[in-house]
């Protein structure tokens, strides 16, 4: 189907992308599992490399399947186009690497999941780059940490473990005013529930091996481009805006327009960071996606459900879900995901540390697993595990406490869910 912009979400996250087959009619998409494609003639590989037609090459740049996928998920946020990637991980590293340079900074919010908070706490300085964390609830602290060297705003839709609610629409306007890409993880809302090219983010980010597939069986990662913002306008964005030295001069910008970003993903950062996605987790994902809404409704009515459960229950301090009533972030999150608040969030309990262990060795339904976004209903002691290696300032900024415990909500009878739970707290 080569046109799908103005059919419905559902519509589009079955149809977007896929075609049958040319060569043998088959309905869906195939995993093109090669590593090359054969050139009609010289001039055709020559059009190819100086990007001047579009089309396949090597699997560590383009692939049928992995285009697929990439058309798909541009269609869900309302991208233009998009970089599938490795994982989740290399998605965040390429959504970055066309805007920084050696000096420059990202100003990022401490909510996010602990090995985002470690990438860009340790990681990126060995290109050179730097992390200003600053609480997003704090506006007129943003924007004081912005400078000269600031390239970009990074946070997280609902943010792991806690499911904290950023007020998109708030930093939206002050990054559309000072001029400066947002990029927003949309992992855990996914673009069913969160639309933040609506807010003004420039860029949207996905672990795709999270709800996008939705089964927990592949690694992966996506880069989706608004395609509204203008590279050239500040100079500060020479990767796109001044003449590229390995393909002659080409000014990705000025040659691609709201194509720039996604061109310089696949033809620079696939090219020389090698973060490719492989065709048969192109393929899994794909499938996973035709079912997305339908989960992520049954994943929303679940969480609703356990978490007012757990609120109740006398041995449980606090829960974090943002879909409560009793929630600070209840109306910013109606307003921010107005189909509902994801599946993910923690709580705690008043028999500390020790308890968690508890629960977490004898529950049954639950998976214990360093995961979320599954159709399983999964849970893990995030302090002890997938944020252990931030400090203790760092894990308190991030919502995460030791006596906490993460749940994935799952699409199983909600009641089952509950009754584990129960048999498991006591």
């Amino acid at each position: 189907m080569a046109e799908t912009k103005s059919l419905g979400f559902n519509t589009r996250q079955i149809h977007a992308g896929a075609s049958p087959d040319s060569a043998t009619g088959a309905r869906n998409i195939p995993i093109y599992q090669s590593t090359a494609f054969e050139f009609r003639d010289v001039a055709h590989a020559a059009r190819l490399f100086n990007l001047e037609e579009v089309g396949y090459i090597y699997s560590r740049l383009t692939n049928p399947t992995v285009s697929a996928l990439q058309e798909r998920v541009a269609s869900l946020e309302g991208g233009v186009g998009a970089v599938c990637c490795s994982s989740g991980h290399a998605a965040q590293v390429m959504s970055l690497f066309p805007l920084m340079s050696p000096g420059k900074n990202v100003v990022v919010s401490p909510r996010l999941y602990g090995g985002t908070v470690t990438q860009f706490s340790h990681m990126i300085k060995r290109f050179g780059w730097s992390a200003k964390f600053v609480d997003f609830d704090d506006v007129d602290g943003v924007r004081a940490a912005i400078d000269e060297d600031t390239r970009a705003l990074f946070c997280e839709s609902i943010a792991n473990p806690g499911g904290y609610v950023t007020d998109l629409e708030v930093v939206g306007k002050l990054a559309q005013e000072l001029g400066i890409p947002l990029i927003v993880d949309n992992t855990t809302a996914t673009p069913y529930l969160c639309r933040p090219f609506e807010f003004g983010a420039t860029l949207s980010v996905h672990s795709t091996s999270k709800y996008l597939t939705g089964n927990g069986s592949v690694i992966g990662g996506a880069v989706v481009d608004s395609g509204t913002f203008d590279w050239s306008a500040s100079g500060k964005y020479p990767s796109l805006s001044s003449p590229e030295a390995a393909y002659h001069g080409l000014k990705f910008h000025e040659a691609l327009g709201p194509m720039a970003f996604t061109f310089y993903g696949i033809a620079v950062g696939l090219r020389d960071l090698g973060m490719t996605m492989n065709p048969q987790a192109a393929h899994y994902t794909l499938m996973g996606i035709e079912t997305l809404s339908l989960r992520m409704r049954e994943h929303c009515r679940n969480a609703e459900k356990v978490a007012e459960w757990l609120e109740g229950h006398s041995g449980v301090e606090e829960v974090t879900y943002a879909g409560l009533k009793s929630s600070r972030y209840y109306e910013r999150g109606k307003r921010i995901c107005p189909k509902g608040l994801s599946g993910l969030f923690t709580f705690s309990l008043k028999g500390g540390y020790d308890a968690c262990v508890e629960v977490v060795n004898k529950v049954s339904l639950f998976s214990h697993v360093a995961n979320l976004g599954d159709a399983k209903s999964l849970m893990i002691h995030s302090a002890s595990t997938t944020h252990r290696q931030l400090t203790p300032e760092q894990q308190e900024a991030a919502g995460v406490k030791a006596n906490s415990i993460r749940v994935s909500i799952g699409i199983e009878d909600a009641e089952d869910i509950i009754d584990d739970l129960s048999q498991a707290l006591g």
